[in-house]
């Protein structure tokens, strides 16, 4: 880890425990049945302690989406090539893809980032393009590792950065994407890599792999683990070694929710692999992370359970993007205003609900 990545770290602090107890206590006079909704109350609670304050603004929302291509695609891991990336990467900026339009529906401001996409991007007119290309691509981690050592440090600070622009210009929620053909092989392989299970556990047929496909698949991921586990040192060597651009840039990402304290959403199983590599790298830092959805990829759940963190939604979906990170933004919006201006039990009159235990 570089002198500039660990000044980054440094910066970090918990979470407020006076603004969530108050924030805790505010729910508690709210006049419906106590706990009634759930996760969504824990997680403006959540927002109050990374925010240091008892309300929970969400007025301006960005969604980041990473984008970047992989090397391992040369390996036949995916049912489409490479030249996907770009393509769906700039219908992103002209506002034409699945999150786009999510999006706005729920009021998100969309932030499409070339972070490592194979050529250059010819930005639309909608949303704007962010260029921060570390490379064309990742090379194939078959062959020789993915990055350098340099090149994943650089990754990550340039998520932490994309953070720090955008609580600059006053966002106070952010919800992560990403998009690259071959990211679920290389998530897979840093997932088993951190969590030191066997592929065959996490891994999934990413966009639609036949059996033929998802053998090919891991066995690529099996060779990987095995050839790259010993000389690992840290999360950086693992992304260096399996990762993307969009994983460890996403990985910066989470790490700088922690450190601007902004609250940053987990979208699906790509997304939770970089989450868990913010949290190894720095434990604690899934304190600033609300989960979104429970990906179908066969990891989703687990992930989640290893973070400690509870999702909203439960869809099956698995399509990446940011789409369940931005159909969650709602719920939240929804809890925020029953939060902030319900009634109260004093305000109407009548005796407030009291613990009375039990499941």
């Amino acid at each position: 880890m570089n002198d500039e990545l660990s000044t980054y770290l440094s910066q970090i602090r918990p979470p407020s425990a006076s603004s969530m107890e108050m924030a805790r206590k505010r729910w508690s006079q709210v006049a419906k049945p106590l706990n009634s909704l759930g996760v969504l109350e824990d997680d403006i609670i959540k927002i109050a302690g990374i925010r240091e304050t008892i309300k929970a603004d969400m007025e301006k929302r960005a969604l980041v989406i990473l984008c970047a291509d992989n090397g391992i695609v040369e390996e036949g891991v995916t049912q489409t090539g490479r030249e996907v990336t770009a393509l769906v990467a700039e219908n992103m900026t002209n506002g034409n893809s699945s999150v786009c339009i999510m999006a706005d529906r729920a009021g998100v401001d969309v932030f499409p980032v070339d972070i490592g996409v194979a050529r250059d991007l010819i930005p639309g007119s909608r949303h704007p393009l962010l260029c921060r290309k570390i490379a064309y691509g990742t090379k194939n981690f078959r062959n020789e590792p993915a990055m350098t050592r340099e090149e994943a440090i650089r990754s990550i600070e340039t998520g932490i950065k994309l953070v720090g622009e955008l609580a600059d210009k006053g966002y106070q929620l952010i919800a992560t994407g990403e998009m690259g053909i071959g990211n679920t092989t290389t998530s897979s392989a840093v997932a088993s890599m951190l969590l030191k299970k066997p592929p065959e556990v996490l891994t999934g047929r990413g966009a639609g792999l036949n059996d033929e496909g998802l053998k090919r698949k891991l066995e690529v991921i099996k060779e990987a683990v095995e050839q790259y586990s010993p000389a690992c040192q840290d999360v950086v060597d693992v992304l260096a070694c399996v990762g993307g651009f969009d994983l460890a840039g996403l990985t910066g990402v989470f790490l700088g929710g922690a450190i601007y304290r902004i609250p940053i959403l987990v979208d699906g199983f790509i997304s939770a692999v970089a989450a868990l590599s913010a949290d190894h790298m720095y434990p604690g830092c899934r304190n600033f992370m609300l989960a979104s959805h429970v990906s179908a990829e066969p990891a989703g759940r687990l992930l989640l359970d290893e973070l400690g963190l509870k999702p909203l939604i439960q869809a099956g979906m698995c399509l990446g993007e940011g789409t369940g990170a931005v159909a969650a933004i709602p719920l939240l919006l929804m809890a925020a205003d029953v939060y902030g201006s319900m009634s109260s039990f004093e305000d109407i009159q009548i005796e407030a609900y009291k613990p009375m235990g039990g499941v």
